[in-house]
C-alpha cells in the first residue's frame, strides 16, 4: 500500500486533538473517541499531557484508508512547544491545519502558515467547531483568503461551476483550459494543491464527527503520492527514550529500504540498527524492514540528532522558532551540577533548543525556553525521570550578534610540526538568514578534503560574538583561502585555525547587537486605541494605521520582546477583559538599548580564553602567540580583500619568503632536537621565567644534557607512557562512560592497555593525576601486566611524564600517548616518540584485529594428524603390514 505522511497542526484550543480522535475513529483505528477533557485521548500518551489537556510531544498513528496508508503526526499546538512542532515539518508530505470556527485565524495560526510556506508543504484546512453559535462560514472563508492565502477554496461541493471557476483562477494555464472545456480535471486540482496554489477548506465539528468523513475522503482523493529513489536515505526528526531508557531515533525513510541489522554511517563511525518500531499511539509493532515513505523509530543509533540526514539525505535543518528567554536552573542542595549536567544532556538531545550550558563565571546552569508552560513541563520531566526537584529563576532575553560590514578573518595554527591557515570572508546577511556557509576557494590552492573539513568545523559549533558573548547570526561566512603543509598538517590543526579565523574576523568587524521582536495584533475597544498607541511607542514598537472591526480597533505591528512580554496583563486590566493581544516571534532586529545591554553584560572578548582570537606562528622551532590585530602582519597567504595597488614590493618579498619556508622540505629529527636542546624551556609561555631558569642552570647541568644527548640508546628496552585522563576524555566511548562513572572509565582503559601490552610487549605505564589529593605521595601499582602511577600532590600527569621523558628519553625507546599539544612539544624535545589519542586508538584496534586474525588462522592450520607425529620406524611397519 502507498504511504503518505500527514501532520496535523493548530493554534492551541482549536480542536486539533479532537480532530485526530475523529480521524482515528472514522477510519476504524479506535472503537471509542477519547476526550482531552477526560484525559483519555489516544495520542496524548504522557501523564503531563493528560493532566494539562495539551499536546507536548509529537506522536504518530497509522491510518489505513482504501488506497493509501497515512501516518498521522500529531504536533503540539501551544506556542511554548512550537520547536517540537517545527522539527516534524521536515518529514511531512501534506499538512492539516485546524482553524477554530469560533476564533478564526489567530496569531499562532499565521506563524504556522509561514512555516508551512517555508517548508513548501501542501495544506488541507479543517475549520472546526462550526456547531457553535455565531460561526459564519462565509465570513470565515473571507478571513482565510485575506489573512492566509487567496487560494483557500471551499471544497464542500466540488461539482458546481463556482468551485471549478475558483480552482481555475489559481493558475493561468488551467484557466485557459477551463474557458475552453468548462471543467477542471481532478489531476489538475491535485497538482495545484501539491504546488500550494490551492488550499482545500473543509468545515465541520470534530467533536460531533460532522464533516470528518468527507474530510478524509477529500484527502484520499486529492493527494499525490511522492516518488522515492532506490538508494537508501532517511531524515531524523526526533530523539526520545522509551520507558526502559532505550534511545529512539525517529526518522522517515526517504529512499530505498531500511533493514534490521543494517550498518548506518553516522559521522566517522558505523552503527547497527537493532530494532525498527512502527508506533501507533503508545504501542508499537516490530518490523524487519521499513520501505521508503515509512515513519519509524529505531534503536542502536547513539549519535543522531534532529534534522540530520542519513544515507543520501543531506543535513540542513535551521529552526525558525527558537527560544528567546534564558533561565537559571536552581538545583536543590543535594544535587551537584557535575551530576545533573550529563542527565540534562539527555533532555537536550530530545529538545535541542534548550541549549543547556554551564556558565563557569556565574557557577550556574542556564536553559533556554519559550515560556512559563514549558518551564512547568521541564520541571515535571526532571522530577519524574531523575527524581530531582529543580526551580528556575527569572527569564532573561536571549540576544544575538551580527556584523554590519565585510571583513576577512584570518586564523593560523602552527606550533611545532603542525600547520594550517584559513582565510574567511565574513559578510552581513539578511535578517533571519542565520549563519550561511559557502566556499570560493580553488581546489588548486587547497585540497577538497581540507575544504570539507573547514566547512565541517564552521558548522559544528555556535560561535560567540564579541559584544556580549551572544551567538552570532545573520552572517555569511565564505571560505576564501587556506593552506596546508604536505607533512605537518592534521585535521585538528584546521579546527584551531578555523575557530581563530572566525573570532579574528569578529574582533575587527563592526559588530551589532540584536534582540528578538514580537509581531503583534492588538484588539481593543475603539475608545482605548490612543492609550494602546502610546504604550507601544513607549515600548519602542511600531504599528500600522489602526483598523476598525465593529466596535473594536485593531493595531498590528512589531515591538521588542523585552518590552512587550508582560503587556498582556496590562491589556486585560485597562480594557476590563475585553482586549486581546496576540504575539508571535518575528525574528531578530537591532537592539533598542544596545549600549545598556553591553555595559550590563560586561563581556571581555580578549579575556575569553575559550574563544581565542589570536593565532599561533612558529619561529626557530618554537610556537609563539600573535594577537588578533597583528595576525595580518604575519599571515602566509595574501589577503583576499587587499587592493592590488596596495601591495608593495616589500610585502611581496615577505610573502615569497614565507611561502618558501612553508614549501621547503621538513627539517630532520636531529636538527629539531638540537634546536630544542639549545632553547631549553623555550616552549614555556612565560619567557622571563625561561630566561631566569636558563641563567640559573649550572655548567654541570649543561654537561649532563650534552652527555644525555650523545648516549647511545638501548632500543631493546621499550617504554610506553599513557596520559590516562587525557586519553579517557579524547576517546568518545570512554568520555561518555566517564561522564557517568569515572572509575568505570579508568578501569576500562586499564583493561584495554593490558591487552595491548600483551600484544606489543613493552613496559607500559599509565599515569593518572592525583595532584589535588591533599598529602598524596606518588603511588605506583601493578595492574596485571602494566604499571599504574598516581601522581603526588601538586604534580600533574603532564609533569610526571615530562620528567620521565627528560630522564629516560635519550636512553631508551620511549613513546608517549597524549593529545596535549604543549606536552607533545616538550616530550618531543627529549627524543621521545609521540602517539596522539586518535593514532593510539587506531594502533590498539589494529593490534587487536591482527591478534584475532592470527588466532583464527591457528584454529584452521593447527590440526594434528596421526601420520604427522608417528615415528619413521612405526610408519615402515605399518607399510609392511599393509603390503
Amino acid at each position: 500500500m502507498k504511504k503518505l505522511t500527514v501532520g496535523i497542526l493548530a493554534h492551541v484550543d482549536a480542536g486539533k486533538t479532537t480532530l485526530s480522535e475523529g480521524i482515528l475513529y472514522t477510519s476504524g483505528n479506535i472503537r471509542k473517541m477519547g476526550r482531552v477533557d477526560n484525559g483519555d485521548a489516544f495520542l496524548d500518551t504522557y501523564d503531563l499531557e493528560r493532566a494539562r489537556g495539551i499536546t507536548i510531544f509529537s506522536k504518530q498513528a497509522v491510518v489505513p484508508l482504501k488506497e493509501v496508508e497515512i501516518t498521522l503526526l500529531d504536533t503540539p499546538g501551544h506556542v511554548d512547544f512550537s520547536a517540537e512542532m517545527e522539527r516534524t515539518l521536515q518529514v511531512l508530505d501534506y499538512a492539516i491545519l485546524v482553524i477554530s470556527g469560533a476564533d478564526g485565524v489567530q496569531g499562532h495560526t499565521r506563524t504556522l502558515w509561514s512555516l508551512l510556506k517555508k517548508y513548501k508543504i501542501p495544506v488541507f484546512l479543517f475549520v472546526n467547531k462550526m456547531d457553535q453559535q455565531g460561526t459564519d462560514k462565509e465570513a470565515l472563508l473571507y478571513e482565510l483568503k485575506n489573512r492566509l492565502d487567496d487560494g483557500c477554496i471551499d471544497f464542500t461541493n466540488t461539482e458546481n461551476e463556482d468551485f471549478m471557476e475558483n480552482a481555475a483562477m489559481t493558475d493561468e494555464e488551467v484557466l485557459e483550459r477551463f474557458l475552453e472545456n468548462g471543467i477542471v480535471e481532478t489531476e489538475e486540482i491535485k497538482s495545484l494543491i501539491a504546488d500550494r496554489k490551492i488550499f482545500p477548506c473543509y468545515f465541520g465539528s470534530a467533536l460531533k464527527l460532522q464533516g470528518v468523513e468527507e474530510f478524509l475522503q477529500g484527502i484520499e482523493c486529492y493527494v499525490q503520492m511522492p516518488e522515492y529513489p532506490q538508494e537508501f536515505g532517511a531524515k531524523v526528526f526526533k530523539i526520545s527514550r522509551d520507558e526502559q531508557g532505550n534511545r529512539l531515533t525517529h526518522l522517515k525513510v526517504t529512499g530505498g529500504t531500511l533493514k534490521v541489522k543494517s550498518l548506518i554511517a553516522n559521522g566517522d563511525t558505523e552503527e547497527k540498527i537493532n530494532q525498527i518500531r512502527i508506533y501507533s499511539g503508545e504501542k508499537f509493532e516490530m518490523a524487519a524492514e521499513a520501505c521508503a515513505g515509512t515513519i519509524c523509530a529505531v534503536t542502536g543509533l547513539s549519535r543522531t540528532k534532529p534534522g540530520e540526514g542519513l544515507g543520501l539525505e543531506h543535513t540542513g535543518y535551521e529552526p525558525v522558532l527558537e527560544p528567546v528567554l534564558t533561565y537559571q536552573m536552581i538545583l536543590p542542595p543535594e544535587a551537584s551540577p557535575a551530576t545533573m549536567l550529563p542527565k540534562l544532556r539527555q533532555l537536550e538531545e530530545e529538545e535541542p533548543e534548550l541549549h543547556i550550558v554551564w556558565k563557569e563565571d556565574l557557577q550556574e546552569i542556564q536553559v533556554q525556553m519559550m515560556g512559563e508552560v514549558q518551564i512547568e513541563i521541564l520541571r515535571s520531566l526532571i522530577s519524574d525521570r531523575f527524581g530531582v526537584e529543580v526551580e528556575f529563576g527569572k527569564g532573561n532575553i536571549v540576544y544575538r550578534e551580527t556584523i554590519a560590514n565585510t571583513v576577512e578573518g584570518v586564523g593560523h595554527f602552527e606550533p611545532l610540526r603542525h600547520y594550517a591557515e584559513v582565510h574567511l570572508l565574513m559578510e552581513p546577511g539578511e535578517r533571519g538568514s542565520g549563519v550561511v556557509i559557502d566556499t570560493q576557494c580553488s581546489e588548486d590552492d587547497l585540497d577538497r578534503n581540507w575544504q570539507r573539513l573547514i566547512i565541517t568545523h564552521l558548522m559544528e559549533k555556535e560561535y560567540q560574538g564579541v559584544l556580549t558573548g551572544a551567538a552570532i547570526t545573520d552572517i555569511k561566512i565564505t571560505l576564501a583561502a587556506g593552506r596546508a603543509h604536505q607533512k605537518h598538517t592534521e585535521g585538528g590543526d584546521f579546527r584551531q585555525a578555523t575557530y581563530r579565523a572566525v573570532r579574528q574576523g569578529l574582533m575587527q568587524a563592526e559588530s551589532v547587537l540584536l534582540e528578538p521582536y514580537y509581531e503583534f495584533r492588538l484588539e481593543i475597544p475603539q475608545a482605548m486605541v490612543g492609550r494602546a498607541m502610546t504604550d507601544i511607542e513607549k515600548m519602542h514598537g511600531a504599528f500600522e494605521t489602526p483598523e476598525t472591526e465593529g466596535e473594536m480597533s485593531v493595531l498590528t505591528g512589531t515591538a521588542p520582546v523585552a518590552c512587550m512580554q508582560d503587556y498582556q496583563k496590562e491589556v486585560i486590566a485597562y480594557t476590563k477583559g475585553t482586549g486581546r493581544l496576540f504575539c508571535d516571534l518575528k525574528g531578530y532586529e537591532l537592539c533598542h538599548n544596545a549600549d545598556e545591554v553591553i555595559a550590563a553584560t560586561g563581556y571581555d572578548p580578549d579575556g575569553d580564553t575559550d574563544n581565542p582570537s589570536g593565532s599561533v606562528f612558529c619561529s626557530h622551532g618554537a610556537g609563539y602567540y600573535v594577537p588578533w590585530n597583528q595576525v595580518k602582519d604575519h599571515m602566509h597567504l595574501e589577503s583576499v580583500l587587499m587592493d592590488s595597488s596596495q601591495e608593495t614590493d616589500e610585502k611581496e618579498d615577505t610573502l615569497a619568503q614565507r611561502r618558501a619556508y612553508i614549501e621547503e622540505e621538513t627539517i630532520d629529527t636531529e636538527e629539531i632536537d638540537r634546536i630544542l636542546e639549545q632553547t631549553y624551556y623555550a616552549n614555556q609561555h612565560n619567557k622571563s621565567k625561561w630566561k631566569k631558569k636558563k641563567i640559573q642552570r649550572k655548567a654541570e647541568d649543561y654537561r649532563s644534557s650534552a652527555v644525555k644527548s650523545s648516549v647511545t640508546r638501548d632500543m631493546s628496552k621499550k617504554y610506553l607512557l599513557v596520559d590516562g585522563y587525557n586519553i579517557i576524555y579524547a576517546w568518545k566511548d570512554l568520555k561518555e562512560l566517564a561522564d557517568e562513572n569515572i572509575d568505570a572509565a579508568r578501569g576500562k582503559l586499564m583493561d584495554l592497555l593490558c591487552n595491548y601490552q600483551g600484544i606489543k610487549r613493552m613496559e607500559l605505564i599509565v599515569v593518572f593525576d592525583a595532584y589535588r589529593v591533599k598529602g598524596h605521595d606518588t603511588e605506583v601499582l601493578d595492574y596485571h601486566n602494566i604499571h599504574i602511577v598516581y601522581t603526588k600532590e601538586a604534580e600533574t600527569a603532564d609533569q610526571y611524564i615530562e620528567k620521565f621523558a627528560h630522564e629516560h628519553g635519550r636512553k631508551y625507546d620511549v613513546t608517549v600517548a597524549t593529545s596535549d599539544g604543549l606536552e607533545q612539544i616538550i616530550i618531543r624535545g627529549q627524543g621521545c616518540r609521540l602517539l596522539s589519542a586518535r593514532e593510539f586508538k587506531k594502533d590498539i584496534e589494529e593490534a587487536s584485529r591482527q591478534l584475532r586474525e592470527e588466532y583464527m588462522e591457528n584454529q584452521v592450520t593447527s590440526k594434528n594428524y596421526l601420520m604427522d607425529v608417528i615415528s619413521k620406524e612405526e610408519l615402515d611397519k605399518l607399510s609392511d603390514n599393509n603390503n
